[in-house]
């Protein structure tokens, strides 16, 4: 499919500049299946100015287990038609890799432009967005790490009932923990290491997406879509008091997912 072939090219130029620049090993590439489960509720408040809230459950591991959960709600205001601004919260429930359940804090602010071209649909959208979690080490993570997320999503709006869209996104992490060190090749260890603070930024992910929107009523949808998620993640290892750095890699991984979504008006 050619969002896919695109999105593989995008990954492999995220990931040379990434491997370019940065110390440590890459890993193997990780592929996983899932899905992804929502509802949307939406209010209007007065004319431009809408109120929602919504839930989502993602299933992982080949639709064999629930690896996140999550609830939010937020406002969006019209302020012209071609401009829309947002903000929200979200609470975010995820598994990690020992199967244990952390919970995460999610404030975000949105801006996008809109264009009109016949029946097709334009739209750039960025997300500013701070994510706090409780971290066992603070030189392995940053418990309020500060991303930017950037949208460009095509909609045909030529049919009845049905808008088919898709859109490409980018993620751009602000302040990962940096390290400074030097790697000894007669001892394959890391010397000479400080913790750098948090002020690493790159790009961690590449996201394409093909979907369909149906209209079932004038207060009610459905969206199905078909999810590729491109990941780029820096896995840093050190002991409690961060005066050792055992290891420093990338981790990298490619997950498709399939999604439903319900949404309806109040």
């Amino acid at each position: 499919m050619k969002h896919n072939r695109l999105l593989l090219i995008l990954a492999l130029v995220v990931s040379t500049a990434g491997i370019a620049r940065a110390q440590g090993s890459v890993n193997a590439m990780e592929n996983d299946f899932g899905g992804r489960f929502s509802v949307t509720a939406d209010k209007k408040i007065v004319k431009g100015v809408h109120l929602f809230a919504e839930g989502e459950v993602r299933m992982s591991d080949n639709f064999s287990s629930l690896g996140r959960y999550q609830a939010g709600m937020g406002v969006t205001w019209k302020i012209t038609d071609v401009f829309k601004v947002g903000t929200g919260y979200t609470f975010i429930q995820k598994q990690n890799s020992e199967g244990t359940w952390k919970p995460r804090h999610r404030v975000y602010l949105d801006g996008a432009v809109n264009l009109k071209a016949g029946y097709w649909r334009f739209s750039i959208k960025e997300r500013l967005q701070l994510t706090h979690r409780e971290v066992n080490n603070a030189y392995q993570n940053n418990p309020n790490s500060l991303a930017l997320k950037s949208r460009f999503k095509i909609a045909y709006k030529g049919l009845q009932d049905v808008t088919p869209y898709g859109y490409i996104e980018l993620r751009n992490v602000f302040n990962d923990p940096s390290v400074k060190a030097t790697w000894s090749t007669t001892s394959l260890t890391y010397a000479e290491y400080s913790f750098g603070g948090y002020n690493d930024a790159y790009i961690n992910r590449v996201r394409g997406s093909l979907g369909a929107e149906w209209k079932l009523s004038k207060k009610h949808a459905l969206d199905f879509f078909l999810l590729t998620d491109y990941n780029y993640d820096k896995n840093i290892d050190t002991d409690a008091a961060g005066t050792t750095l055992k290891s420093l890699t990338w981790d990298q991984g490619i997950n498709l997912s399939l999604g439903v979504g319900y949404k309806f008006a109040l």
